[in-house]
């Protein structure tokens, strides 16, 4: 057996890995391959074996290169078709845009057809015969690689980066001092409810960021970048604001319980600065800057800083659980802790509701912020060395863990400590007590009665917020547990707000806001987005009410993840071949029972600030609908509409046709849209939000668009034309109009009308192009359109106009008076999008008519066309006030019966026309000088008596020059023709000021 090496393979085989080779004739040829990891399955290395084929050969080669080696070596290897050509690799369908780096194309097929017809298919030109072109691109990459050396961002793993992170933030302040209270109110068993439907949410939540995180590189921006790349920019928008907020609102609310803590330690030791609410708000205060000022420091540091808030947790839970079996001491009864006791455990599973917060949803409402921190590790998706795989696994186990330890100390603790407690040592019972005694202290040795009765036990679940103090071996620990979650919570939000900020800055959705874009050293740090997340985060510190602000952030997280959800179920049921998420433990179903529950959460927790949170996002969002910003994110709206677009198509198809759902359908031809605006505004005027419009183009022999398809269709965009643009190739202008008039259109969306402009040169032009135009009407008639065309006085097409470029001697003079001219008050209106040559000429048909009239010649009954025209034309505003007028030809004697027959027969067709004339003079012929006129206008038309009497017979000429008219033809048409003139006079006698004639 044979076998083939290329060119290129003896020139690199000393780069080929090296490995064992086996020959076996009778077996099939073997290719060598390896398994690799689902998550890193972009960054796969060929085996250096691309360039030659073998037979009969096994080859096993070991994959020892670095990956920037491996990745230079798929851009300088060649397929097996051509030398020039690339074999297939991430970096030719990676989004440049994201990265910032240029991104490397693979060779063109203009290229490719070059190099095969040069012959130099594999000659040596620059690297090992790859040719020119990969040898640039090479030297791009290795600047590249160059650069990055020079500065390397910090990247985190999984459990840095975001479990850890999660973890911290979801472990806040409520955990040690609002869960003891919390399972005080609403019993053990209430409050693993309240624990299983927040951790419901998250989870469900965690599932469609875990899907969604995986369909595709995700970059910084988190929950915003999802959510806008998954339902565009209109959704993403509004919800990148809200979340940045409560982001914001987030690092207040753990600072406040910070303070909360710093606050009771100062009273208990007699250190009050003012009074209790302005000591929250300075030491709130002075919080937040120091945090302030870690994040300044870079993420390397807030990172570090995280793991030693991390390890303090550890040792505080620890301590806790060790705490809850030492004996408690009689001090410690006294507050109300007995160790493990059945009877505890058993009067605590059942629900006290005390005070005005004692409430199911009220509860619920201020436990929901300690579950909402399960997207602070996609929040900062742009510093994690594999988002893919770390958002999901770091954010599911973090879940995990801490609905673990919320479980088991809601458990623990109400199972050692009963509600209500003097701290009393006075109140406990001796052996033989004849007191009254009420209450489970009295089975445990303390009367609490007392206390009770007057409401005024300090200590107890009920009472007292620092149980898990209480109950630990250590109390300190506890505390310096409450500083490590408060404080890591609050740095986690004051870093996640500006990460999110910054990425909706960039992209440019809002004004005014892309000051805060701006990104500074390796890891492109949002300062200024950091400083104004630390203004709004003091703004509510100063409120220094716990309960105040966690409803408020539990709103505004709910709604974001209700988006998410929804967002993960939208592109779910899309069945778009872009959504293809490589994890697949979630469910569209699940994705949607998430985003609503979440949305009745909000309502059943607190409807007010649901309904503010709502109104803030449908602000947001018809103002990104109205601006309707230029970016294309491949979004699955856009997936939506196409399939909605493709099922209502289909299912229209089999619906027959009535009169009553007739609509014009336009076919024009207006060449490129920008040469005939006017053509395009008339048919636009009525065809908008009611037809279907199609812009067609022949392009006849070698001639090119003047303007790229994009370009022409943003020029309809930028002048609010509804219409396609479809480019047609052909000989003849006869030949594409007939193609189009075939093609054009989807099943029922076909045209049906036929509009093209007065061919204003008919005596100039060629004949040739004269019988092209006649016999495109033709064609247009025989394959049953109807037929408009439309004449200007001016003309339609303003190439001329176009061609004209102004004398640059005087563009400064003009500048100088332009800007002299305008008022201070006016508002410019210059904006990026209108660019595009000519897109500022205004036509008539832009303009309001005011009360002029439209008039209509209704001389032969055509369908009804020439009156629906006036009527969709005068549902415009700048039509509205215009007044249809009908001409129709009538005799002198019945003239007022057939008006009332034309009026009677207007009304049932519930058509709103001004007035109606008939026409007795049409049978008067015409005046002898317009008559002249016409035989003027045609005489170069006319076979000449030369002509008739010249060598060729008749028909021969007529063969050759068929536009030709002999005399015979001249008689039997005269009196149509006088009829012609004669509609003319009288067209131009009675509407000389009207502003459209049909």
């Amino acid at each position: 057996m044979g076998h083939y090496i290329s060119r290129r393979s003896l020139l690199e085989q000393d780069t080929l890995p090296q490995g064992r080779i086996s020959f076996n004739e009778e077996a099939p040829p073997h290719y060598s391959s390896w398994r690799v990891d689902r998550g890193a399955a972009a960054d796969v290395q060929a085996n250096g074996t691309i360039g030659e084929v073998r037979v009969g050969m096994e080859v096993k080669a070991g994959a020892q290169e670095t990956e920037c080696q491996g990745s230079r070596q798929e851009g300088r290897r060649p397929s097996i078709y051509s030398s020039v050509d690339a074999v297939p690799h991430l970096e030719f369908y990676s989004n440049a845009t994201a990265t910032g780096r240029v991104r490397r194309n693979r060779p063109s097929l203009e290229t490719l057809r070059k190099a095969f017809e040069d012959g130099d298919l594999s000659s040596n030109k620059g690297d090992s015969g790859t040719g020119h072109l990969p040898h640039v691109l090479d030297q791009g990459e290795e600047q590249d690689s160059a650069v990055e050396k020079t500065r390397q961002p910090v990247r985190f793993g999984w459990v840095t980066g975001v479990m850890i992170r999660c973890m911290l933030n979801i472990w806040g302040v409520i955990l040690f001092l609002r869960l003891s209270w919390i399972t005080s109110q609403a019993g053990v068993i209430l409050t693993w409810v309240i624990i299983l439907m927040s951790v419901l949410v998250t989870s469900v939540t965690s599932l469609s960021v875990s899907a969604i995180s995986t369909n595709g590189r995700v970059s910084s921006g988190g929950a915003y970048f999802m959510i806008s790349r998954t339902l565009g920019p209109e959704m993403g928008g509004p919800i990148g604001v809200v979340f940045s907020f409560a982001n914001a609102l987030g690092c207040a609310l753990n600072t406040v319980g910070f303070a909360e803590t710093v606050r009771d330690l100062l009273i208990e030791y007699n250190a009050v600065m003012v009074d209790d609410i302005n000591d929250v708000r300075i030491i709130g205060t002075i919080t937040v800057t120091l945090l302030l000022l870690i994040s300044l420091a870079g993420m390397e540091w807030e990172s570090k800083a995280q793991i030693i808030f991390f390890l303090v947790l550890m040792v505080t839970f620890t301590n806790y659980f060790v705490g809850t079996v030492i004996p408690a001491t009689p001090e410690k009864q006294a507050m109300g802790f007995f160790n493990y006791r059945a009877e505890i455990f058993v009067e605590n599973l059942f629900p006290d509701w005390r005070g005005s917060q004692g409430d199911f949803f009220q509860m619920f409402a201020i436990f929901f912020p300690s579950a909402i921190g399960i997207l602070a590790g996609a929040n900062i998706s742009g510093d994690l060395k594999d988002p893919e795989t770390a958002i999901p696994k770091g954010t599911l186990f973090a879940i995990f863990w801490t609905t673990l330890s919320y479980i088991l100390i809601s458990v623990t603790v109400g199972a050692c400590v009963v509600r209500d407690a003097s701290g009393n040592l006075n109140d406990s019972l001796p052996f033989n007590f004849s007191e009254p005694c009420d209450g489970l202290g009295c089975k445990l040795g303390w009367n609490f009665t007392k206390c009770k009765q007057s409401q005024s036990c300090s200590f107890g679940l009920a009472n007292s917020v620092q149980v898990l103090s209480l109950v630990s071996g250590f109390g300190l620990l506890i505390t310096a547990g409450v500083f490590a979650a408060s404080l890591s919570s609050a740095l986690a939000f004051l870093v996640s707000a500006p990460k999110v900020f910054q990425c909706l800055c960039r992209d440019n959705i809002y004004p005014y806001i892309d000051f805060f874009a701006k990104g500074y050293g390796k890891n492109n740090e949002p300062l200024r987005a950091y400083i104004l997340t630390y203004f709004i985060a003091l703004a509510f510190i100063l409120i220094a009410q716990l309960n105040v602000i966690a409803p408020l952030i539990s709103n505004f997280f709910l709604c974001s993840y209700a988006l998410i959800n929804f967002s993960c179920f939208h592109a779910s049921i899309t069945n778009s071949p872009g959504w293809r998420p490589s994890f697949k433990y979630y469910s569209r179903w699940t994705a949607l029972f998430g985003a609503v529950i979440s949305v009745v959460l909000m309502f059943l927790l607190t409807w007010w600030a649901a309904l503010i949170t709502f109104g803030i996002i449908f602000f947001l969002l018809g103002y990104v609908t109205y601006r309707k910003p230029k970016v294309n994110w491949g979004s699955s709206v856009q997936a939506g509409t196409y399939n909605m677009a493709l099922s209502y198509s289909v299912s229209l198809s089999s619906v027959e046709d009535h009169v009553k759902n007739f609509r014009p359908q336009c076919l024009v031809l207006t060449g490129p849209p920008n040469l005939r605006p006017a053509l395009v505004d008339f048919v636009g005027s009525f065809t908008k939000n009611i037809s279907l419009m199609i812009c067609g183009d022949i392009l006849m022999g070698d001639s090119q668009s003047v303007m790229s398809n994009d370009k022409l269709v943003k020029w309809l965009n930028i002048r609010k034309v509804r219409s396609f643009y479809t480019p047609f190739k052909a000989d003849s202008l006869q030949e594409g109009a007939r193609h189009l008039m075939q093609a054009s259109g989807l099943g029922k969306l076909k045209p049906n009308t036929l509009v093209l402009g007065f061919k204003s040169n008919w005596k100039e032009c060629s004949p040739y192009g004269l019988e092209d135009y006649v016999n495109t009407i033709y064609d247009a008639f025989d394959s049953n359109y109807g037929v408009c065309i439309l004449r200007m006085m001016d003309g339609l097409d303003i190439t001329e106009e176009l061609q004209c470029e102004a004398n640059p001697a005087f563009e400064a003079d003009e500048a100088i008076e332009s800007d002299h001219s305008q008022n201070s008050g006016r508002e410019s209106d210059n904006e990026n999008t209108t660019n595009i040559k000519n897109d500022e000429i205004r036509t008539v048909f832009q303009n309001k008519q005011g009360k002029k009239t439209i008039d209509v010649y209704w001389i032969s009954d055509d369908g009804g066309l020439t009156l629906l025209v006036p009527y969709l034309l005068t549902r415009r505003k700048r039509w509205r006030k215009s007044k249809v007028r009908v001409f129709v030809i009538g005799e002198q004697q019945t003239m007022e019966n057939e008006r009332k027959e034309m009026v009677a027969l207007l009304q049932r067709f519930r058509l709103d026309v001004h007035d109606v004339i008939v026409m007795t003079d049409t049978e008067r012929p015409p005046f002898s000088k317009n008559l002249k006129g016409f035989e003027e206008s045609v005489a170069s038309f006319r076979l000449t008596k030369g002509q008739h009497r010249g060598e060729g017979s008749t028909e021969e000429q007529r063969t050759e020059c068929p536009w030709k008219v002999s005399d015979k033809q001249m008689d039997a048409f005269r009196l149509k023709s006088e009829k012609k003139v004669r509609l003319n006079e009288i067209i131009r006698r009675n509407s000389k000021h009207a502003a459209l004639v049909l």
